[in-house]
C-alpha cells in the first residue's frame, strides 16, 4: 500500500481569553498613559525633593560609611514632602476639628473651579481641530466685563449676580468670536491670533484700571472697587470655607459640555469638522459656522472662569486677575483628553498641586518651585506618550503599530 501524503489542516489562530483582551486594552489605553505620566512626574518631584533636602545632603557626606542614614533621610524627605502636600491639598491630619481638617480640600476645589471652566472650553476647541491659546485673554475680558457689572451697576438681589455672570460669559464669548471669525473668513491661524489677543486683553485691562471709573477710591494702585456683595458667588459651605457656588456652576457646565459633544447634532458637527473638515464640508456641514461657534462657546466658558475669579475669590479686578489659569487650562484639557470628566479630574489635580504649595514650604521647608516642576513635567509627558510608554514598557496601541508597519 503506497504512502499517501497527508495534508494537515492549517491551525486556527488561538483566540486570546477575555481576561487577556481586557488587560491588553488597559495597557494600550491613553488613560493609563495619563496616569503613568502623573506617576513619572511625582517620581521626578521625589528626586528634586531629595536633592533639595538639607538632611539628605548632610547624610550623603558619609554615605559609604553609613549608607542606611542616607537612605533613611531620603525616605523621610520624600514622605514628609508628599505628606505636607497631602495635608495642604486634601486633608489636614493636624487640625483640631473636622471642619479645619477638610478645609484644604475645599481650597483645592476652589482653585480647580476656573480651571474646569477654561479647560472645558479648550477641550471643545481641541476636539473640533482648533488649538485655542487665547483662554488667558478671554478670562481677562470676561472678568473685566463681569467685574464692571458687579461694582458699577446697582441691581436687586440675585439679579445682580446673574447679570454679572452673563457679563463674564459674554466678554469671553466676544473675545473668542474675533479669532473664530478671522479663522473662518480669512484663514488666519487661531494660535497666532489668540496669542496676540492675550496681550491686547492684558493691556486693555491695564488701561481701564488707570481710569477713574475702574479705580478704587483712595487707591493709586491698579485695583478696582470691590464687587457688590449681591453680585458675588455665595459661599457653598459657609464662611469658614472658601468654596463658592461657582464650583457647582462649573460641574453643571461639564455636564452641559458632555451633552453638547456626545449627544447633540451640533456637537457631532464640531467633532466631524475636527476630524476631517473636507469630509464635513462634503456632507453639507458649514465649517466656517462650526469654527466660529466653537470659539464663541470656548470663549464663553473661559469668561466663566473669569467669573470664578472676580465674583468668587478675588472680588475685584487687578492685572493679575487671570494669573496663569489660561495657560494651565491647556495642560488640564490635554491631561483630561478633552473629555469633561477627565478635565474635571485634571483640574482638581492641578488645583490640589496649587493648594499644596504653601504647606510644602511651611511644613517641609522645601521651595514651592517643586510644585511647578511637577506641573511642567506632567505637560512634558502628556505631550510625548511614546516616552511614557517607553519608560514603563507599555505596548503601543494597535493603530500605532499598523502605521509603523
Amino acid at each position: 500500500m503506497s504512502a499517501t501524503a497527508v495534508t494537515e489542516a492549517p491551525q486556527q489562530p488561538q483566540t486570546p481569553s477575555r481576561a487577556k483582551q481586557v488587560l491588553r486594552e488597559i495597557l494600550e489605553s491613553s488613560t493609563l498613559v495619563v496616569i503613568m505620566a502623573v506617576v513619572a512626574s511625582l517620581i521626578i518631584g521625589a528626586i528634586l525633593i531629595v536633592i533639595a533636602d538639607e538632611d539628605v545632603r548632610t547624610a550623603s557626606a558619609y554615605f559609604f560609611s553609613r549608607p542606611g542614614d542616607t537612605l533613611s533621610a531620603m525616605w523621610d524627605a520624600i514622605w514628609g514632602a508628599y505628606t505636607a502636600m497631602f495635608q495642604g491639598a486634601i486633608y489636614n491630619t493636624r487640625a483640631d476639628t473636622f471642619a479645619a481638617a477638610i478645609k484644604p480640600f475645599t481650597q483645592t476645589l476652589t482653585m480647580a473651579t476656573p480651571l474646569i471652566f477654561a479647560g472645558l472650553g479648550l477641550g471643545i476647541g481641541f476636539r473640533a481641530g482648533l488649538f485655542n491659546i487665547g483662554a488667558q485673554g478671554q478670562i481677562i475680558i470676561g472678568a473685566t466685563l463681569g467685574g464692571w457689572v458687579g461694582f458699577a451697576w446697582d441691581l436687586p438681589g440675585f439679579t445682580h449676580l446673574l447679570v454679572a455672570v452673563i457679563g463674564c460669559a459674554l466678554g469671553g464669548a466676544i473675545w473668542g468670536f474675533i479669532p473664530g471669525f478671522l479663522k473662518a473668513r480669512t484663514g488666519a491661524h487661531e494660535v497666532i491670533v489668540t496669542i496676540m489677543l492675550n496681550y491686547v486683553a492684558l493691556n486693555l485691562l491695564s488701561y481701564l484700571l488707570s481710569l477713574e471709573a475702574f479705580q478704587r477710591e483712595g487707591q493709586n494702585n491698579p485695583i478696582s472697587p470691590t464687587v457688590a456683595e449681591n453680585a458675588q458667588y455665595p459661599l457653598l459651605l459657609g464662611s469658614q470655607f472658601p468654596l463658592h457656588w461657582g464650583f457647582v456652576l462649573a460641574i453643571a457646565c461639564a455636564f452641559g459640555v458632555w451633552w453638547l459633544m456626545e449627544r447633540s447634532t451640533l456637537g457631532f458637527e464640531f467633532r466631524a469638522v475636527g476630524a476631517n473638515p473636507r469630509a464635513a464640508r462634503t456632507a453639507g456641514m458649514s465649517v466656517a459656522k462650526g469654527t466660529i461657534l466653537v470659539m464663541v462657546i470656548a470663549g464663553a466658558l473661559a469668561g466663566l472662569a473669569g467669573s470664578a475669579q472676580v465674583l468668587g475669590t478675588e472680588k475685584n479686578l487687578t492685572l493679575d486677575i487671570a494669573g496663569s489659569i489660561g495657560f494651565d487650562a491647556i495642560t488640564v484639557a490635554l491631561l483630561g483628553r478633552s473629555r469633561p470628566l477627565g478635565t474635571v479630574l485634571a483640574a482638581i489635580l492641578f488645583g490640589g498641586l496649587k493648594a499644596s504649595g504653601p504647606s510644602l514650604q511651611v511644613l517641609a521647608g522645601l521651595p514651592v518651585d517643586i510644585v511647578f516642576v511637577i506641573q511642567a513635567t506632567i505637560v512634558l509627558f502628556i505631550a510625548a506618550p511614546p516616552l511614557v510608554r517607553s519608560i514603563f514598557r507599555l505596548p503601543a496601541p494597535a493603530h500605532e503599530k499598523e502605521v509603523a508597519a
